[in-house]
C-alpha cells in the first residue's frame, strides 16, 4: 500500500470575479488586475476587489503590503501599473488632474493624520470644501458647520485650532471636513491608529452611522480586528503584494488558509476578547 500524503496547508489565492460595468448591480469601486510597483518592489500584484454602492469594504494585511496604496490609486494620488480603476462607472487610469478633481469631488480620504489645516480653526477647516464651491451663503455654511461637527461628536470645538485637539478629535474632525463636500464615498486610512479602544469604538459608531444614515460608499483600511468586525460588509486580505482573500468575514473566519489562520490567531494575541 503506498504510503498517504500528508495533507498540506491551503495557501491558495481567491480568483475575485469582478462585475462588470454593464450588469444590473455595478460596482461603486472597482479593481481589475490592478500591479504597482516602486522600483523593484511590487506593493500591489494583479489585485482585483469591488466595493458595491453603499458597502463599507475593510482592507486587511500587515504592514507594507499595499493597503494604503490601494487607497491613493482610487484617489488617483498614484497611477497603476497595469489593470483598471473603476469609480462610479468609468476607469480613471487615463485620467488627467482636471478630470480627477470632479472624481474627488465624489470620493474623498481621511487620512491618516487628519490632514487638517493648522492656521485654521476647526471651523473654518470643516468649512473649506462648502467655501470652495461658492455656491452657498455665510450663514447657510456656519450652519452646515456646527451640523457636521455635531454629528461627528466634536460639537462646540468650531473656534479651535487643529493642536488644541486629540488624535481622536482631529479624526472626527477630518470626517466632518469630508462630508462637508457632500461625497457619495469616502475611504478611511487606518482611523483607529494611535487612538485609545474608547475613542475607536466611537469613531467605529461615527462610520456606521454614517454608513446607514447617508448610504455612502467606505473603504477602511485597518488592522484592527474587531473594529473590522463591526463595519465590513467584505473583507480585502492583502498578502506579499496579492488579494489572498475576498468575501465576509465570516468566511474570513471559517476559512482553513494557512495564512489567514495565522493573522487571525496572532491578532487574537494581541487583541484577546473582553
Amino acid at each position: 500500500m503506498e504510503p498517504t500524503a500528508e495533507k498540506q496547508p491551503t495557501t491558495e489565492i481567491h480568483e475575485v470575479v469582478v462585475p462588470n460595468t454593464n450588469g444590473s448591480v455595478e460596482p461603486y469601486i472597482a479593481f481589475r488586475n490592478v500591479s504597482k510597483s516602486f522600483g523593484d518592489l511590487t506593493v500591489l500584484d494583479d489585485v482585483s476587489f469591488f466595493v458595491n454602492a453603499g458597502e463599507t469594504l475593510c482592507i486587511l494585511g500587515r504592514s507594507g503590503v499595499g493597503k494604503s496604496v490601494s487607497l491613493q490609486n482610487i484617489m488617483g494620488f498614484l497611477k497603476p501599473d497595469s489593470g483598471e480603476v473603476v469609480v462610479a462607472g468609468q476607469d480613471i487610469v487615463g485620467f488627467n488632474e482636471q478630470q480627477m478633481q470632479a472624481v474627488r469631488r465624489k470620493v474623498t480620504m481621511v487620512f491618516q493624520n487628519g490632514a487638517l489645516f493648522d492656521s485654521l480653526s476647526v471651523g473654518e477647516n470643516v468649512a473649506f470644501p462648502l467655501r470652495e464651491r461658492r455656491e452657498l451663503a455665510e450663514d447657510q455654511i456656519q450652519q452646515i458647520v456646527n451640523g457636521l461637527l455635531d454629528m461627528v461628536g466634536v460639537s462646540g470645538m468650531a473656534s479651535l485650532v487643529p493642536s488644541d485637539l486629540s488624535t481622536g478629535m482631529k479624526r472626527s474632525v477630518a470626517i466632518a471636513r469630508a462630508l462637508a463636500a457632500q461625497p457619495e464615498a469616502i475611504l478611511y486610512d487606518e482611523p483607529t491608529t494611535m487612538v485609545d479602544p474608547l475613542i475607536a469604538r466611537l469613531l467605529g459608531d461615527l462610520i456606521q452611522k454614517l454608513k446607514h444614515q447617508l448610504r455612502l460608499t467606505s473603504i477602511v483600511v485597518t488592522h484592527d480586528m474587531r473594529f473590522a468586525e463591526r463595519l465590513a460588509d467584505r473583507v480585502l486580505f492583502l498578502h506579499q503584494g496579492k488579494a489572498h482573500f475576498f468575501g465576509t468575514m465570516d468566511e474570513m473566519k471559517a476559512s482553513d488558509d494557512e495564512i489567514l489562520r495565522q493573522f487571525l490567531e496572532l491578532d487574537a494575541l494581541v487583541l484577546p476578547e473582553a
